[in-house]
């Protein structure tokens, strides 16, 4: 794999119901229909230590938690972690990044030279 995965739709819910980090780990990678030895491999550890963090026997570093979530395409694990701090998940929503900050705008450039085009037309 060894890139960032198409986005997999989670339930906000369900995160919500995970009753501990490992169980959000494991919500994240089986959502993309995942097994624990492909995670363990694209990580560049053993099933063991994924196995270790989904017990909380061993904690997870944060660039092999990102390199998890990029990899299934959702980041479960994060919002456990922020609805454990209290967060409001339905309330909260990612930046926009720079190319859909691009592709916006030009969609509401293309929609306002539809509105001159479709008025002066109408004369």
């Amino acid at each position: 794999m060894n890139q960032i995965a198409i986005p997999v739709e989670i339930s906000l819910v369900e995160v919500e119901r995970k009753q501990s980090l490992g169980k959000a780990i494991t919500y994240c990678y089986e959502s993309a229909g995942l097994e624990a030895k492909q995670i363990a491999a694209e990580l560049g550890s053993d099933k063991g230590q994924l196995s270790r963090w989904e017990s909380g026997g061993e904690g997870v570093v944060w660039p092999k938690l990102s390199k998890l979530m990029d990899t299934c395409g959702n980041d479960a694990p994060l919002l456990w972690m922020a609805h454990a701090r209290g967060y409001d998940l339905h309330a909260m929503r990612k930046r926009e990044t720079e190319l859909q900050a691009e592709l916006r705008r030009a969609r509401e450039e293309n929609a306002a030279l539809r509105r001159v085009l479709m008025g002066s037309g109408a004369r």
